[in-house]
C-alpha cells in the first residue's frame, strides 16, 4: 500500500488543505483514512482534503510526503485519478449531465427491483432478451421478494437499496436494469449513500414509469444521464423496433440521432427549440417536488407520459408542477402515450390548455410510456425539438 500526501498549500474556509490519495486502490486509501479518524465526508472523487492541523499526525501514522506534482504523477499512472468532468457530482439544473459508458457484447448487467413485485415468467422472458444482445445478466439477491405486509411492494426497503447499491458499486457491472416499476422506490431513495455511489465507475440506468424518481435522483445527486426505456419485466414483451431502439442507443448510442424517426406524432404547437432532456412519468415527477432529488426543467425539452390518471388528475398534477416553477424556462415538451387516462378529447383539452400557454414547441402522440412499442429516451442529454418537422435530434451520441 502506497498512501501519499502532499503539502498543505491549498487555501480554503480559512485555512490550508493537503490531499491525501493512494496510487494503489481507493479501498486502500479509504481503510488507511478510517484508521486514522479522517472523515469520510472529506473524500472527493480520488483524494481526502486534510487540513493542515492534521498533516504531521497522517506522516506519522504512514503516510509518505511527496510534491504535489508527484501526487499528480502517481494518480495518473495507477490509473486512480478521476477529473471533476468525468466524476459523477451535482450538476446544476439545465447542464448537460455526464454520459455513461456504452455496452458491448459480453458485458455484464445487473437487474434489480426497487418497486412492485416482479412475475417470474415476464422477469425471465426480458433476461433472455438481454442474453440475446450478449450480455451476461446477473439478478440482485432479492428481485422476486414479495414484502409481508404490503402487497404492492416487492420486498423490504433495505433490501432493495441494497441491491441496488451493491449493483452500482461493483466495478464490474456495465448497467443497472430495473426489473419492474409500479411503486415503491422513492422508499429507498432517502437509505442510499449517495455519496459512496458518487464513487463508482459511471453506469447506464435503465427503467421507466416509477423509475423516474431514481432518473431524477441520478440526475440531482450525481450528475448522470440515464436512459427512459423498458424495464426488464416488459422487455420480452416489447415490440422488435422498441427492443432494438433500446439495444442501440445503448451498443451503437452513434447512430442514434432522431430519437423520433419513423415514430408518429402531432404538431400541438410549432416551433423548434433546444434543450437537455428531462422528465418521464408525470405523476412521479410531481410526487418529488419539494425534495432533494427533485430536478426541475430548466433549459430542458420535457418528455411526459402517465397511466391509469384521470384528465382531472393530470389537471391538478401539471398544475401543482407550474405553480412549483417546474416548468420555468422549459424549451419544449414532448408528450407521449398517456394509457388508461380516461377520455383522450379530454385529456388532450387538459394537456393543451395547461401546456399551451408556456409558449414553446410541443408534439404530442409519441409513443412513448407504458406500450409494447415505446420508445427509449436518454436523460440529461442535449437534443434540438422540432416540432414542424417531427423530430427529436440528439446533439451528440447519448452514451460515451
Amino acid at each position: 500500500m502506497a498512501i501519499l500526501i502532499d503539502p498543505p498549500v491549498w487555501p480554503a474556509h480559512g485555512q490550508l488543505w493537503a490531499h491525501l490519495v493512494s496510487d494503489t486502490s481507493l479501498d486502500e486509501l479509504h481503510a488507511f483514512a478510517a484508521a486514522a479518524g479522517v472523515p469520510r465526508r472529506g473524500f472527493e472523487r480520488d483524494h481526502y482534503d486534510i487540513p493542515a492541523s492534521s498533516y504531521d499526525a497522517l506522516v506519522a501514522a504512514g503516510a509518505s510526503p511527496v510534491s504535489v506534482r508527484d501526487v499528480v504523477r502517481r494518480l495518473t499512472v495507477s490509473g486512480l485519478r478521476k477529473r471533476k468532468a468525468d466524476a459523477m457530482a451535482p450538476r446544476a439544473p439545465g447542464r448537460q449531465l455526464l454520459r455513461p459508458p456504452r455496452l458491448h457484447s459480453g458485458d455484464l448487467v445487473a437487474v434489480v427491483t426497487t418497486a412492485g413485485p416482479v412475475l417470474p415468467e415476464r422477469l425471465a422472458a426480458g433476461v433472455a432478451r438481454l442474453e440475446s444482445w450478449g450480455l451476461r445478466v446477473r439478478m440482485g439477491d432479492h428481485v422476486l421478494d414479495r414484502h409481508p405486509r404490503l402487497a404492492h411492494l416487492a420486498g423490504i426497503d433495505v433490501d432493495q437499496a441494497a441491491d441496488l447499491s451493491a449493483a452500482w458499486m461493483d466495478s464490474d457491472v456495465r448497467a443497472v436494469f430495473a426489473a419492474r416499476g409500479g411503486y415503491g422506490t422513492q422508499r429507498i431513495l432517502d437509505l442510499l449513500d449517495w455519496r459512496r455511489l458518487a464513487e463508482a465507475d459511471p453506469k447506464a440506468l435503465i427503467g421507466f414509469s416509477d423509475l423516474t424518481v431514481l432518473h431524477q435522483a441520478v440526475a440531482a445527486r450525481l450528475g448522470l444521464a440515464s436512459v427512459h426505456g423498458p424495464v426488464v419485466s416488459s422487455l420480452g414483451e416489447a415490440t422488435g423496433d422498441s427492443a432494438d431502439r433500446l439495444r442501440r442507443l445503448l451498443f451503437d448510442p452513434d447512430e442514434v440521432v432522431d430519437l423520433l424517426a419513423g415514430i408518429e406524432s402531432t404538431t400541438w404547437v410549432p416551433g423548434r427549440a433546444d434543450g437537455i432532456l428531462v422528465g418521464g412519468n408525470l405523476a412521479m415527477l410531481t410526487a418529488e417536488l419539494g425534495t432533494s432529488f427533485d430536478r426541475p426543467s430548466t433549459n430542458g425539452i420535457v418528455v411526459l407520459e402517465d397511466i391509469a390518471e384521470a384528465p382531472h388528475r393530470v389537471d391538478r398534477q401539471l398544475t401543482q408542477l407550474q405553480r412549483n416553477g417546474w416548468f420555468d424556462d422549459v424549451q419544449g415538451v414532448v408528450l407521449g402515450d398517456f394509457t388508461d387516462c380516461g377520455d383522450p378529447a379530454q385529456l388532450d383539452a387538459v394537456l393543451l390548455e395547461r401546456l399551451g400557454p408556456l409558449g414553446v414547441p410541443i408534439i404530442g402522440g409519441v409513443d412513448f410510456g407504458h406500450t409494447r412499442g415505446s420508445i427509449s429516451i436518454p436523460l440529461g442529454v442535449t437534443a434540438t425539438l422540432d416540432a414542424d418537422a417531427h423530430s427529436l435530434t440528439l446533439k451528440r451520441p447519448p452514451l460515451r
